[in-house]
């Protein structure tokens, strides 16, 4: 006898503009064979979801404030990556990338049909999990591509709030950055201080990878002010910086140092 239990897609939506939000969410509670499992406003709303809930399907709106849906795919541990749909208002260099990469998109408004073309996609690629597997390698590489072709100048000055003013530090006077939690506590060649909300991993991306070098998991230090690595026991460093700042240096990026500055 056949079952009239339908198959049920379990699907997170992340979108920080709500109208836009709220549209996609009445389209796929008119499809019965999908269940909303979370709403995310923010791209860090949609990771503590998406890794909570763990959703056959996140549909992930490509820019997001903060944590975009580009970034909510990088801080994805591999076996909690469902499958991923980005959101996207027209984008030549997404649009070029996903279809090349095999990765699903919808373009902003959302059409109902196209959606559904979604859904079906995904449905099928639940009941054959090896194709869920595969998933991650196209994700990443349609990701590694945008970016390549849409790749913002590297940061060259940083504002920072102080009371009622905003100061403007520019990246090349910045000895060091320290995170502690989401908070980033920037010393500059000058020894000012200052602190920032901000991930450590999102800015260094932002940073020219040639100015700056990440010396343990929640440390980067501008290369060109530092001019003494004393080495420790147990083959790790301490970094010594032209403004007399110390900074342990973690095992593994001992060597990447050691690569990079130690050798003629």
């Amino acid at each position: 006898m056949e079952s009239d239990v339908t198959a049920r897609l379990r699907v997170v939506v992340a979108d920080d503009e709500r109208p836009a939000r709220s549209f996609l969410i009445a389209l796929l509670r008119s499809f019965k064979d999908v269940v909303l499992v979370g709403e995310a406003d923010s791209g860090k709303s949609a990771v503590s979801i998406i890794e909570r809930e763990r959703p056959d399907l996140a549909l992930l709106d490509l820019q997001m404030p903060e944590l975009d849906g580009i970034g909510v795919v990088r801080m994805l541990k591999k076996n909690q990556l469902p499958l991923i749909a980005f959101v996207t208002a027209y984008d030549e260099y997404a649009v070029r990338a996903f279809e090349i990469n095999a990765v699903d998109y919808l373009l902003k408004p959302v059409d109902k049909k196209r959606l559904r073309e979604t859904v079906n996609r995904a449905l099928e690629r639940v009941e054959h999990a090896e194709i869920v597997a595969e998933q991650g390698s196209r994700v990443g590489a349609a990701l590694d591509a945008y970016e390549a072709a849409n790749k913002t100048p590297f940061l060259e000055r940083s504002p920072v709030r102080h009371r009622e003013e905003v100061v403007i530090v520019p990246v090349s006077q910045i000895a060091s950055i320290v995170a502690d939690g989401e908070t980033l506590n920037i010393t500059t060649v000058r020894n000012e201080r200052h602190t920032i909300t901000y991930r450590l991993k999102d800015l260094e991306g932002r940073l020219d990878p040639a100015r700056f070098v990440r010396l343990g998991r929640g440390t980067l230090a501008n290369v060109d002010l530092i001019t003494k690595v004393s080495i420790m026991p147990g083959g790790t460093h301490v970094a010594i910086l032209g403004n007399g700042q110390k900074l342990q240096v973690s095992r593994l990026q001992s060597r990447v140092l050691r690569e990079r500055l130690l050798k003629l």
